[in-house]
């Protein structure tokens, strides 16, 4: 659970009078026992009962009423969690309305209520800042990402005692700025939202520099709105014709593209357009989506870890507080998807061999060697018995393909090192239970695709020395020059890395750079569509992007 502060300053407590504290003690009881007359769900369920404990080892003694009425306190926790929403959470969720009604209680009963609610609102405030609003793997079984849990008895031990209620519930969001970031451009977005978004540009022909189109106009507002064109002087490059796609727009367009990880053409063709035209609701719930992804996410990856970034196809080498090395990469196809997890790397393989996996070898390699027999030796395989220790060499010419199957496919096949390896030259390892790693690929082809999901789930990298160079950066004797001779030489090679490397294998639609651009991706796997199920329901907005 993310550190929080040791509250030491003690908050005095107004003892209410006898005849009102006895009354109050026993309804208090019954609506702890009630669940302060709300619809009480798994998570209120866990939450009661570490609050029963709380009130009765205090001899139920209230935290939030004081002198037979709600206290300042009990109004600020109030004002919290109506604020919820900030982060992009639903204040609904923590019974604001239900709150707002009692503040101005003075019966036991109703005041017993409002205490009651007030805690389990806290309790739930501070567990869906600090550990999201659903599992991980529960949202989505592909995502191998272990949060930490959230000790809801500690929220409100702390919450009893603490001077600032506000700085409290702050240690429990995630203390990134990553985080604060994004959470900044939601806020900008629903300022977006209440102006009434933006109008959609209509279809028609592609629009490039030097057109005129009354389309240009539209777009030219968009990308003022958005920021990605600058007003200052703006229409008097143009003669004052706002329907000139003039120079300035085409790298206002480029840089719109870039943000929403598109070809960087500055051509406003169907994709483009298509992304221009997502409407402002949808954007804002990609970004409260992805809020709920930081917040399952550790504050710390690391000094110097690796992060791949599955829906933008891409990676990236990071030492504190500066990004070292970035690239594209290829990922898993829709129907092979990545897996979202953490590992750590220990070593690389230069000139590697590849095991085939057995799904590949059956589904994929036979259908080719029952074509051709030669397949095999012509790229470089060594046909096995099978997976054992033990296993021989096999003469493919002497095995009677047509009646194996997929079924009976019982053989090991190796490829050997070289530029047709299916891995390349160099791979990446972090051992882990989806024997997925990085690592070099023949079809270079691939990285000039805006969408590159092409692998088996593996993740295959742009330019693997560079990265080689950057992982290996603290283990001695390893410079480019000498990796880039020992891919020369052929020989397989396992170099051992002098520090462990974390790896983060992540998936983000929306973020926020350093420089303040906000950032857009397509739900390639449709998580998105997933995790708006699990945490929004009926309030998502069902948008197709």
């Amino acid at each position: 659970m993310r550190a929080l502060c040791l509250w030491l300053s003690l908050v005095a407590v107004v003892v209410p009078a006898p005849a009102f504290a006895a009354s109050f003690a026993e309804e208090l009881a019954a609506q702890l026992r009630l669940g302060a007359g709300s619809a009480v769900t798994e998570e209120d369920s866990d939450a009661l009962a570490a609050l029963e404990r709380f009130y009765r080892d205090r001899a139920l003694r209230p935290v939030w009423v004081s002198e037979e009425r709600a206290s300042e306190r009990a109004s600020q926790l109030a004002a919290l969690l109506a604020n919820a929403d900030v982060d992009g959470l639903d204040p609904e969720d923590y019974g604001v309305a239900a709150i707002d009604s009692l503040l101005g209680a003075t019966r036991p009963d109703l005041l017993a209520q409002l205490e009651v609610r007030l805690s389990l609102g806290l309790i739930g405030f501070a567990t869906h800042l600090g550990q999201g609003r659903t599992a991980p793997n529960i949202s989505d079984p592909k995502l191998y990402i272990f949060r930490d849990e959230v000790d809801r008895a500690a929220v409100i031990a702390a919450a009893a005692d603490a001077p600032d209620l506000a700085a409290l519930v702050d240690g429990y969001r995630p203390q990134t700025p990553r985080y604060d970031r994004l959470k900044a451009a939601l806020a900008d977005y629903r300022d977006l939202a209440a102006a009434e978004g933006w109008t959609a540009i209509p279809a028609g022909r592609a629009l490039k520099p030097g057109m005129t189109d009354p389309r240009v106009a539209l777009l030219r507002d968009r990308l003022r709105l958005w920021g990605d064109l600058e007003d200052d002087n703006d229409l008097a490059r143009t003669g004052g014709d706002p329907s000139l796609y003039d120079d300035a727009m085409f790298e206002a367009v480029k840089w719109m593209q870039y943000r929403h990880g598109l070809e960087q053409d500055g051509v406003v063709g169907p994709k483009t357009l298509a992304a221009l035209n997502v409407p402002v609701e949808t954007r804002i719930e990609q970004m409260i989506l992805n809020l709920e992804r930081r917040r399952w996410m550790p504050d710390d990856f690391g000094q110097r870890y690796v992060f791949v970034n599955l829906a933008d196809f891409y990676l990236k080498v990071v030492d504190e507080p500066k990004t070292i090395l970035d690239m594209r990469v290829v990922v898993g196809k829709p129907y092979h998807r990545t897996p979202v997890f953490s590992e750590t790397m220990k070593y690389i393989v230069i000139n590697p061999f590849w095991n085939v996996p057995p799904s590949i070898a059956r589904r994929e390699l036979l259908p080719k060697i029952q074509q051709d027999v030669n397949y095999l030796a012509e790229n470089n395989f060594t046909l096995f018995s099978d997976w054992t220790s033990g296993a021989k060499i096999v003469d493919p010419a002497a095995v009677d393909w047509t009646g194996v199957t997929g079924k009976s496919f019982r053989f090991k096949m190796r490829q050997g090192s070289g530029d047709g390896n299916a891995l390349g030259r160099i791979k990446f390892m972090f051992p882990n239970r989806f024997n997925v790693y990085l690592h070099d690929t023949p079809a270079k082809a691939l990285f000039a695709e805006p969408v590159r999901s092409f692998s088996h789930g593996c993740i295959r990298v742009q330019d693997p020395p560079a990265l080689a160079e950057a992982v290996l950066a603290l283990t001695e004797g390893w410079s480019r020059e000498r990796i880039e001779q020992t891919i020369e030489s052929g020989k397989r090679t396992i170099v051992t890395l002098a520090q462990s490397l974390p790896v983060h294998i992540s998936y983000l639609t929306s973020w926020v750079n350093k420089d303040g651009s906000v950032h857009f991706r397509g739900d390639i796997y449709k998580r998105d569509a997933t995790l708006a199920d699990a945490i929004l329901g009926p309030r998502a907005t069902r948008i197709a992007q």
